[in-house]
């Protein structure tokens, strides 16, 4: 009866939708089930009695070997990533005997249609990234023709009143000059605000120039290095270009918050094949994959909006050895 159980729990797992699979404390295959082929390359057949970091592409076995870490440690893993076509479900839990963790269990079952819910949810948000742009355009746009005019203004009829009282009241001028230098600071900051809320800055001063506004005002609370390289001699669309910023932006804002980096790099670069953008941090790595701990947050969601609006081809490789690159590739037409 024992054997019979057994058999018809094989024929349940092998004919199962999806895939199941349990990798021992050694890292090998102990039994694989259904296609594997979808989420390791191989079939069940090559995969099983073989170890993980042999038996699957080396790239691949990079990041299935931080999940079996996890689980390993403890902890039920839950990722949701695309292969091929096809989005998968995945989750690793530890198996445990006697107590003690022995193995890592694995199940993944396709879910390609998105539930309605979720499309509406994810769509709701891309609206609402819509309307903070153009929010953020309009109070850009006051600030810089309405205060930043006026200001500009107030500081050339106090010019006016310093040279008038020169000559007869020169402790007033004294004290003109102090409000000039204080109304200096109020414009330099108001001209610093609306370059931030709007990214036109790009189309009027050219990315680097932006890039660069922009880790200064990351250097104010970041301790670390921080470099940009941008090649000199690229000629970028200027809808390209801002979207390069917006998720140059976004990546580093990742960086500084979440990663606990101590050094972040933001190039732009040509290539055979286009324009690419890389952010790159020596950081706390993460799955971006994982459904359990938030990563797929709002920065994730806003880079694949501005890449989508642009045309760009976005990546985003993580580990926690290596840190996050985050990928923006303009591909030209052949």
């Amino acid at each position: 009866m024992t054997g019979d159980r057994c058999r018809c729990s094989d024929r349940f797992l092998e004919q199962s939708p999806g895939c199941h699979w349990v990798v021992g404390a050694d890292g090998i295959f102990q039994r694989v089930y259904g296609d594997a082929a979808a989420l390791f390359g191989k079939p069940a057949a090559e995969l099983e009695g073989r170890p993980a970091a042999t038996a699957i592409d080396t790239d691949l076995y990079l990041v299935w070997r931080g999940r079996f870490e996890r689980a390993f440690a403890g902890e039920t893993v839950m990722v949701r990533e695309r292969r091929g076509t096809g989005t998968w479900l995945i989750t690793l839990f530890p198996m445990r005997a006697e107590g003690a963790i022995c193995c890592a269990g694995g199940t993944a079952g396709e879910v390609t249609p998105w539930s309605s819910a979720e499309r509406e949810l994810r769509n709701t948000v891309l609206g609402a990234l819509k309307a903070q742009e153009f929010d953020r355009a309009m109070a850009s746009k006051f600030l810089h023709d309405s205060v930043g005019q006026n200001l500009t203004a107030f500081g050339l009829q106090l010019d006016l009143i310093r040279m008038d009282l020169e000559s007869v009241q020169p402790e007033t001028c004294a004290r003109v000059t102090e409000i000039q230098g204080v109304l200096e600071t109020m414009m330099e900051d108001v001209r610093e605000y609306s370059y931030a809320l709007n990214p036109s800055t790009v189309e009027r001063a050219g990315l680097r120039s932006a890039l660069d506004r922009l880790t200064a005002r990351i250097h104010e609370r970041f301790a670390g290095v921080l470099r940009v390289n941008v090649d000199p001699f690229l000629k970028l669309d200027p809808k390209i270009a801002v979207a390069l910023y917006q998720i140059a932006q976004e990546a580093a804002e990742n960086a500084v918050q979440h990663a606990s980096c101590s050094a972040i790099e933001i190039a732009v670069k040509s290539t055979r094949t286009g324009t690419v953008l890389e952010v790159r941090d020596n950081g706390r790595g993460f799955d971006p994959s994982d459904t359990l701990r938030g990563c797929r947050g709002l920065g994730l969601l806003s880079m694949e909006h501005y890449a989508a609006q642009a045309g760009l081809d976005l990546s985003i490789t993580s580990n926690r050895e290596f840190g996050t690159t985050v990928k923006a590739a303009a591909v030209e037409a052949a």
